[in-house]
């Protein structure tokens, strides 16, 4: 077994541990020691990364899982579009087990083995190169989070799991339709008719102009729900609200970056054509979701669904960086997907810690916390700053290469809506920084906010790693940013080379059917000339 089955599987062999276990202090202890255990074997894929191929490194390949005929194998690694994703995923681990130290106490097992299994879900997502693979990842994280938000979620939990299964799973299934006939497809084309979901020989497949527009739609909606992009978001908030904190976390932190991940995995280079054709459609609504989110984020009482919102404007941001297609969005949409895992997950953290001491997520029922807790109130504030994209911290260097990027793009080539994506920068300082006004400053009103209790040394050592690489990513992003370089190169270059070649193939069945349908008449026109000649002499 390589590394990254490692990384992928330890999760789950923590969680069969765990169902031998019966203690809550052992069950508490084995998830934290295995979701750090496996962010330290993590680190091993970034040190060993040759950031120069364009290529999966740390490859584990098996023989085909189906009978002949059905080329489907368990294939995995990680590339520059993955490797940062992984990291996270792993780095979160260890974080949402202590976030939930305290926080969870009933069925305590099974949180901690549900957590551990989606783990190994989401790391499966982003290190699949056989797509039926990441198909099977991609539900398993569905079946975790629907039982984490509907157990140990807040008093509507089983209206928000149910909505967010509902929309994931006509996504998902949409999906597999178009999977199975892609495979079919490229089977026919470039594996000698043998079905094949590799990803691999699906990039080799040049899929024709009118395929590719609905395969493409399949593909785009299912991402497009888990994104969530505008108007497809409405599960988002309900599921985030009631979802425990570290269900939230995870949600915000990389089960979103599933969706974007996807269509930069998938849509692009698979469906090069349609996605240059339908980039404008794209790129409206991120903008629409970004403004939307802000503006609703705004109007928010309570600090939890303000956040949760805030989402929606901020991976607008990442998916008009995708469908710009320059290096530079397509570069900051990569890191800004890192950026909101930090940010946010951050700003989940320590609303979640709010409500521990005051049971409470309206704003209104703070104020004047500053005074009383300082040390929250510093990570509130750091980590609002990076998340309003402040010069200098992690989330300027995302929102700036997108609209740099965007503004370059010849695809979308639209100043305007640039310009209107910009006022997301300042809509977003406007909702987060009124947030930190309610909850910090003022007067306390309320006698509880007197006695509240300032940050233990378990809370402060999960947000210390988020604050720290909040800085790092935004003094010093160029170690990150090249990991990802070649492989965005190659990813646009690779589409642009498919998309002309699918054109040519076009213009030359045209040509074929123009010569054919020349040649038909010329010979219809002979066969009338004929028999009316024949005509002529029996008349005569």
């Amino acid at each position: 077994m390589g590394l990254t089955s490692i990384v992928i599987f330890l999760p789950l062999l923590g969680a069969a541990l765990t169902l031998a276990l019966r203690s809550a202090r052992a069950i508490r202890w084995t998830a934290l020691v295995t979701t750090t255990v496996t962010f330290v074997v993590s680190l091993g894929l970034w040190m060993g990364f040759d950031p120069s191929a364009t290529t999966a490194q740390f490859v584990d390949r098996s023989a085909a899982w189906f009978p002949a005929g059905f080329d489907v194998k368990y294939f995995v690694g990680v590339d520059g579009l993955s490797l940062l994703l992984v990291l996270l995923t792993t780095l979160l681990g260890p974080i949402v087990v202590l976030s939930s130290w305290t926080y969870i106490s009933k069925h305590l097992k099974a949180y901690y083995v549900l957590l551990l299994i989606l783990q190994t879900g989401v790391t499966g997502v982003f290190t699949s190169y056989d797509v039926f693979l990441f198909y099977i990842f991609f539900e398993v994280t569905l079946i975790p989070m629907y039982f984490i938000i509907g157990i140990w979620g807040g008093e509507n939990r089983i209206y928000a799991a149910v909505k967010f299964v509902l929309y994931t799973m006509v996504g998902s299934l949409l999906l597999l339709v178009a999977i199975l006939y892609l495979g079919y497809q490229a089977g026919d084309a470039v594996n000698a008719g043998v079905f094949t979901t590799d990803w691999y020989k699906l990039l080799e497949y040049n899929i024709p102009v009118a395929e590719q527009t609905w395969l493409f739609f399949l593909f785009a909606l299912a991402f497009a729900i888990k994104v969530p992009l505008f108007p497809l978001h409405t599960w988002l908030p309900d599921a985030h609200v009631q979802a425990p904190t570290g269900g939230s976390v995870i949600l915000a932190g990389v089960l979103l970056k599933m969706g974007t991940y996807g269509l930069v995995r998938f849509c692009l280079p698979f469906f090069p054509n349609a996605a240059q054709e339908y980039a404008m459609l794209f790129a409206v609504l991120a903008v629409i979701g970004i403004v939307y989110g802000a503006l609703v984020s705004r109007a928010q009482p309570d600090a939890k669904k303000l956040v949760a919102y805030s989402s929606v404007s901020h991976l607008g941001f990442v998916v008009l960086g995708i469908f710009a297609f320059t290096v530079e969005s397509m570069q900051g949409a990569l890191i800004q997907m890192i950026n909101h895992g930090l940010s946010t997950g951050a700003l989940f953290l320590i609303v979640g810690m709010l409500y521990e001491r005051r049971h409470t997520r309206l704003m209104a029922d703070y104020g004047g916390l500053a005074r009383v807790t300082p040390v929250l109130a510093f990570f509130m504030i750091f980590s609002v700053l990076a998340s309003a994209g402040l010069p200098g911290l992690n989330g300027f260097v995302g929102e700036f290469m997108i609209l740099l990027g965007s503004f370059k793009s010849a695809v979308i080539g639209s100043p305007a809506l640039i310009a209107v994506a910009t006022t997301g920068v300042i809509f977003a300082a406007v909702y987060l920084l009124w947030m930190i006004y309610r909850v910090f400053w003022g007067a306390i009103t309320r006698e509880e906010n007197r006695t509240m209790k300032d940050l233990n040394f378990r809370e402060v050592a999960l947000l210390v790693p988020l604050v720290v690489l909040m800085a790092v990513l935004g003094l010093a992003p160029n170690p990150f940013l090249q990991v990802s370089e070649p492989m965005t190169r190659f990813l646009l270059e690779s589409m642009e080379a498919k998309r002309a070649a699918v054109l040519l193939e076009a213009e030359r069945v045209d040509m074929a059917a123009a010569a054919f349908d020349g040649a038909r008449f010329e010979v219809l026109q002979d066969h009338s000339s004929g028999e009316t000649a024949e005509g002529k002499e029996v008349s005569e």
